[in-house]
């Protein structure tokens, strides 16, 4: 009896404690200490109608201007917002807590935006984002404007929310719901973490990618639930260590690894892994999708997906190096975007085509070092699914299924 009591003592200290040290981290997160500043103080009114982008603009403004830890508070309500770039650096903050309770609502009135910009950070370090808020993009009335899924040259409409040249970031249980465009975008930052995310938008509204990444180094997406029209997540050109695992994707165009070769600028692709992530009835699963004719050299190497669940999924694991995803694509030269050292690891579930697996390399540069192991992938009918192979010789280990490179590359 005296043994249980004493269990009983020590269960009663471990949840006191941990429930401190939940409690200290929502402060450490919600930048207790400092000043607070409120977009209420302002002159935002939350009504959902008037115009509240004055009121964002001076409360930011604001807190940039003051010192040490500062923190910026979104009470619920909705906030009707116009295009917004809370720009830095706040030279005397060291950092800064955006708590997000309301529902900010983009407007409606394209005629609004000169740019693909609704709200946008930029050049700030030490950002964080919590309070379970929502960014609302509106963008049903807008999608049948959008002609950048039909041809090459395009103008993109808003994406929901930017970050650029941003340093040690974290964004925690952010929803985003109906963007113009992306949901999210992470451009040239450094040190960006974002979890539990909710990124949704219908199956058929166009290039709603969940988070686009670019340019960025030392990015991890953990803990997301995505829902789109396009891929829930697109990692495109020059970044390195990125890390995007526990996500949730469906529907969707899966977790993609471009495109890339689209642009004379791009740069290299380094160190990126996916992994403990479940994929179910998208268009493609994983994915690593590169631009025939593209116009420079770059090389994307090392890249891992492992421990991924696939439930219904056409084109569970693809490498497609012809993609051109337009009627009209000029000239057919083989992708120069040179692929090695890939590797699929532990990746089981239904295809919803026979065609399971397949590894289209380019012809100019032909992929080097793919690796497969532990593969476990069924047609969904229950009969043995296939794997179509081009330009690429892969290594198998472990229990592979499909294993053989018998099917044909299907014609574009």
């Amino acid at each position: 009896m005296a043994q249980l009591q004493s269990l009983k003592v020590l269960a009663l200290f471990v949840c006191i404690s941990w429930c401190a040290f939940a409690e200290a981290g929502d402060v450490e997160m919600d930048g207790a200490a400092g000043a607070t500043f409120s977009v209420g103080t302002y002159g935002a009114r939350a009504d959902g109608k008037t115009d509240d982008s004055n009121a964002f603009m001076k409360t930011w403004q604001a807190a940039c201007a003051s010192s040490g830890k500062v923190k910026i508070q979104i009470p619920g309500g909705k906030y009707l917002l116009g295009p917004l770039t809370f720009s830095g650096p706040c030279p005397k903050v060291t950092m800064l807590t955006i708590v997000h309770k309301g529902t900010l609502l983009a407007s409606t009135n394209l005629g609004k935006f000169k740019s693909d910009v609704w709200l946008e950070f930029y050049g700030v370090k030490g950002l964080r984002i919590s309070g379970g808020g929502t960014v609302d993009g509106q963008g049903a009335a807008a999608w049948d404007k959008n002609s950048c899924h039909k041809m090459k040259n395009c103008q993109a409409l808003p994406v929901s929310v930017k970050f650029i040249g941003m340093n040690d970031t974290i964004v925690r249980g952010l929803t985003s719901v109906n963007p113009k465009f992306f949901h999210m975008a992470v451009i040239d930052c450094q040190r960006f973490t974002a979890t539990d995310l909710t990124l949704t938008a219908p199956e058929d509204s166009p290039n709603t990618d969940g988070c686009h990444i670019e340019g960025s180094t030392g990015v991890e997406i953990s803990r997301a639930k995505i829902g789109t029209g396009d891929d829930c997540i697109s990692i495109g050109h020059g970044n390195t260590d990125v890390l995007i695992s526990s996500v949730e994707c469906g529907p969707g165009h899966g977790l993609s690894i471009g495109s890339l070769g689209k642009y004379k600028y791009e740069k290299d692709v380094k160190g990126l892994i996916i992994r403990d992530s479940k994929i179910t009835s998208t268009q493609n699963g994983v994915r690593i999708k590169t631009w025939e004719n593209s116009p420079v050299s770059t090389i994307a190497t090392n890249i891992t997906f492992e421990n991924i669940i696939m439930s219904n999924v056409s084109n569970p694991i693809i490498i497609d190096q012809t993609y051109c995803p337009f009627k009209n694509c000029g000239s057919k030269d083989p992708s120069k975007v040179k692929l090695s050292n890939i590797h699929f690891t532990n990746i089981r579930g239904t295809s919803a085509t026979p065609v399971a697996v397949t590894l289209e390399c380019s012809k100019g540069y032909p992929c080097q070092n793919v690796n497969l192991k532990d593969i476990q992938l069924k047609y969904i009918n229950g009969s043995d699914a296939t794997l179509a192979c081009a330009n690429v010789s892969p290594q198998f280990s472990g229990t592979v299924n499909p294993k053989k490179c018998t099917a044909p590359i299907a014609a574009a």
